[in-house]
């Protein structure tokens, strides 16, 4: 009995804390693909490269003498700025064609390898650190996490109820969903579709670069960071279903949790393998994903 508490005390809560703690940024990076999925219906393959922007456009900030609370206050506004840009000058081009699906994905894909290289010329191939602007450890029943990491989790999880307090318990969130589910009715309605559109296209990505920022003292920094993480984030979409931002929220949560409690069992590459297996079984028996899409459920 006293070997259980020890293991669950000193083995399992830190990996429970440790998955939590990435859980919220990957929720945060999966709720701004599900909402653009879910409203334009567009997959958005450059998301990784505004993770990776958000955590750059943090370096740079704190280069020139802002504090880290500065940057991460002004890098998700920045990105909104960069995604309304990319929305009206790039995704609204092409996404009235009938090739829509086709053309967007390859348009961020092609985005996604420019935006990589652009990241490799400015700031140079090396990982690059930042430092956590908390330190030191607190007392968690009887266990100390870094300040750090309990901040994440607590700032993850204010962003992640605003989010859903806004789509589901105001006007503007009435208005997106109206638009998700229907445009050409919202538009009828007097719902500036074109701007609810390139609105909430820099909301997500506003919330991939917060997750960058977010992530950046914890992780290198480095041009293709991204790549590996929206993985995840992609997956946690699927599994919970394209569009639906509670089963972005609840996959994101558990799929870290089991990524996490497995690496004391496994070793650390079978990670991504085990969440995609996890994702190829979900579509197997459910293949819309646990919930429905934004709009719809």
């Amino acid at each position: 009995m006293g070997e259980m508490l020890e293991w669950l005390q000193f083995v399992l809560a830190p990996q429970v804390i440790n998955g939590a703690s990435i859980g919220v940024a990957v929720v945060l990076m999966a709720l701004g693909l599900t909402i653009i999925f879910g409203l334009l219906d567009v997959i958005n393959m450059a998301h990784g490269e505004f993770y990776a922007i958000g955590a750059y456009a943090a370096v740079a900030l704190l280069g020139v003498g802002l504090p880290f609370w500065w940057a991460l206050g002004l890098t998700p506004l920045l990105m909104a700025v960069v995604g309304y840009a990319t929305e009206r000058a790039l995704i609204q081009r092409v996404f009235h064609s009938k090739e829509r699906h086709t053309l967007t994905l390859l348009l961020t894909f092609g985005l996604a390898i420019i935006l990589e290289d652009a990241l490799k010329i400015v700031f140079g191939a090396n990982p690059l650190r930042l430092e956590p602007p908390i330190s030191g450890a607190s007392e968690v029943f009887g266990l100390f996490f870094p300040n750090y990491r309990l901040f994440v989790m607590a700032m993850g999880s204010v962003v992640i109820a605003t989010v859903w307090l806004v789509v589901f318990r105001t006007r503007l969130g009435a208005m997106v969903r109206a638009a998700a589910y229907d445009r050409h009715m919202a538009a009828s309605l007097g719902v500036p579709v074109a701007v609810v559109y390139a609105g909430t296209f820099a909301f997500g990505v506003a919330l991939a670069g917060l997750a960058g920022v977010l992530l950046a003292p914890i992780y290198s920094v480095f041009p293709t960071m991204g790549r590996d993480f929206v993985l995840i984030a992609f997956s946690v979409v699927i599994i919970g279903g394209m569009g639906s931002i509670k089963g972005a929220v609840i996959a994101g949560l558990v799929l870290t949790q089991i990524q996490s409690i497995s690496s004391l069992y496994i070793s650390p590459v079978w990670s991504d393998p085990l969440l995609f297996a996890i994702m190829v079984l979900v579509l197997m028996w459910r293949p819309q994903g646990l919930f429905g899409r934004l709009g719809h459920a």
